[in-house]
C-alpha cells in the first residue's frame, strides 16, 4: 500500500492543471510521513470493507494526510500524528499547518465520529475496514475557493482519472474488500466505472460535507441506517 501511495504521489505530481485553478496541494507530498503512517498502521492486511471519497478538504487531509483527517480524531482515535511540511506554492487563505491547525473538518469529524461511536476502539474499525480517497489532491481557485475533481476541464479531468482508476485498482487488488463503499455520488460513480467487470459488491453512504444539505439533518443515523439496508453492517 505504501508502495502504491508512493506511485500515486509522483503519477499526480506530474499532472498540470489550467484556470479557474490556481494552486493544487499535493499531501501525499507534503504530508508524507503522516500518510505512510496511517497505511503502515491500518492498511497491513485485507478488508471486508473498503470506503472512498472523493478528495482532500483544505482542513482534513490537506493538513494531516489522512482521509477526511479532522484533525483530533486522527491524532487521538486513528492514531496518527507526524511532522507535516507545507506546498511549494501556498495559498494564503488555505495555509498548511498540519495537526497544529486550529480548523475543524466537518466532514472528517461526523465520519470519524461515527467510526469511534459504533467500534469504540479504531483497531476495530480498522480490521474489516479502510478509508481511502479517490484523488489525493487539493485544487484550488484564485479567491480561495475549493475546486472538486468532477469540474475540471475534460482533459484534465480524464488524465486524472486515468491515475487514480489505476491506484484505485491496486488497493482493491491488495486489500481485496467484499465491499465497495463511495462516500458520495461521485466516489460511487468511479467505484461502479472502473469494476463493472468483477464481482464487487458496491454501495454508497450519504456524503458528510455540510454542502450537502441532507446530511446536516442526522448524517450519523442516515449513514448507519445505509450500512444496515445495505448489508454491511448487521
Amino acid at each position: 500500500m505504501i508502495e502504491a501511495a508512493a506511485a500515486l504521489r509522483d503519477a499526480v505530481g506530474g499532472l498540470v492543471f489550467s484556470p479557474p485553478v490556481t494552486h493544487v496541494y499535493n499531501p501525499l507530498d507534503y504530508a508524507w510521513r503522516a500518510h505512510a503512517l496511517y497505511l503502515e498502521k491500518h492498511a497491513a492486511s485485507p478488508k471486508k470493507v473498503v470506503l472512498l471519497g472523493m478528495n482532500p478538504g483544505p482542513w482534513g487531509m490537506a493538513q494531516t494526510g489522512v482521509p477526511f483527517g479532522e484533525i483530533s480524531l486522527v491524532r487521538d482515535w486513528v492514531g496518527v500524528e507526524a511532522a507535516v511540511g507545507r506546498p511549494a506554492v501556498e495559498h494564503p487563505k488555505r495555509p498548511i499547518e498540519g495537526f497544529n491547525c486550529s480548523r475543524s473538518e466537518v466532514s472528517g469529524k461526523r465520519l470519524w465520529g461515527l467510526f469511534a461511536e459504533r467500534f469504540g476502539e479504531a483497531e476495530a474499525f480498522f480490521a474489516d475496514h479502510f478509508v481511502a480517497n479517490y484523488c489525493p489532491l487539493v485544487f484550488m481557485e484564485e479567491g480561495g475557493r475549493n475546486r472538486t475533481p468532477d469540474k475540471l476541464p475534460k482533459a484534465e479531468a480524464e488524465a486524472l482519472r486515468e491515475v487514480c482508476d489505476a491506484h484505485l485498482r491496486e488497493v482493491v487488488r491488495i486489500l481485496d474488500p467484499e465491499w465497495l463503499i463511495g462516500i458520495g455520488g461521485y466516489a460511487e460513480k468511479r467505484l461502479r466505472d472502473v469494476f463493472e467487470a468483477e464481482p464487487r459488491q458496491i454501495g454508497s453512504i450519504p456524503h458528510p460535507s455540510p454542502a450537502n444539505p441532507a446530511a446536516n439533518r442526522g448524517w450519523g443515523p442516515a449513514a448507519e441506517s445505509r450500512f444496515r439496508e445495505l448489508g454491511v453492517w448487521d
